[in-house]
C-alpha cells in the first residue's frame, strides 16, 4: 500500500491504517528503536508506542514522507525510553556511542539560553549537511540519526570500517570549525 493510502487511512480513523503501518515499516521502525535501546522489548514497546502516536497525531498532520515521519517518532519515543531506563548511566548501545562520540562538538550547557539556541543550531547543522557531499551526509546521518552501527553504515556505503570512522571523525571536525564560524563557542 501506497503511503498516501495509508495516511488517509489514518485521517479516517479507520483501524486498518496501524496494520498497514505494522505491515509496511515495522522492520524499518524496530531497527531504529533496537539501535538506541540495544533492548528487544524495549524497542518492541516503542514502536507500538510509535503506531499510537502516529495515531494520535494523524487528525493534525498529513505527512508527505510517512517513513520520515514515523521514524521520527519512534526515534523520539526510543530516546525517551533510554533516558527514562538509564538515567543514572550510560550503557553499550549505539546511542550511548553516539553520544559519546559527539560530546566535544556539542558540549552540555542546561541553560536558558543553550535551549533557545537549539532551533537556531539545528538549522545551522541543516546547513551544513546540506553542504556535504551525499554520500558523506547520508553516512553521517545514519550514525547520529538513525544511530546505525558503524560497520552497517560501511557495509551499505561499500566500504570499510575504517573509512567510515575517518569519514566521521573528519566531519565532527569540521562541524565543529563550522558552528565556530558560525558564531558558536565550543
Amino acid at each position: 500500500m501506497e503511503d498516501k493510502e495509508i495516511v488517509d487511512l489514518y485521517w479516517q480513523r479507520s483501524e486498518r491504517a496501524v496494520s498497514e503501518t505494522q505491515i509496511k515499516y515495522e522492520k524499518y521502525l524496530y531497527t531504529i528503536a533496537f539501535n538506541v535501546l540495544s533492548d528487544e522489548e524495549d524497542s518492541k514497546e516503542t514502536v507500538n508506542d510509535t503506531y499510537l502516536k502516529a495515531w494520535n497525531s494523524m487528525p493534525q498532520n498529513r505527512p508527505s514522507v510517512l517513513s520520515s515521519y514515523l521514524g521520527k517518532i519512534t526515534r523520539e519515543q526510543a530516546i525517551d525510553c533510554y533516558r527514562k531506563r538509564h538515567a543514572r548511566k550510560r550503557e553499550g548501545s549505539e546511542y550511548a556511542l553516539c553520544l559519546d562520540e559527539m560530546a566535544e562538538t556539542f558540549p552540555e550547557k542546561n541553560t536558558v539560553e543553550s535551549e533557545m539556541d537549539m532551533r537556531q543550531l539545528s538549522e545551522v547543522l541543516s546547513d551544513f549537511l546540506k553542504k556535504q557531499p551525499e554520500n558523506k551526509r547520508n553516512i553521517f546521518l545514519c550514525r547520529y540519526f538513525f544511530m546505525d552501527p558503524v560497520n552497517e553504515i560501511a557495509a551499505r556505503a561499500g566500504m570499510n570500517e575504517a573509512t567510515a570512522r575517518s569519514i566521521l571523525f573528519r566531519m565532527r571536525k569540521d562541524l565543529i570549525k563550522y558552528l565556530e564560524q558560525e558564531g558558536y563557542v565550543l
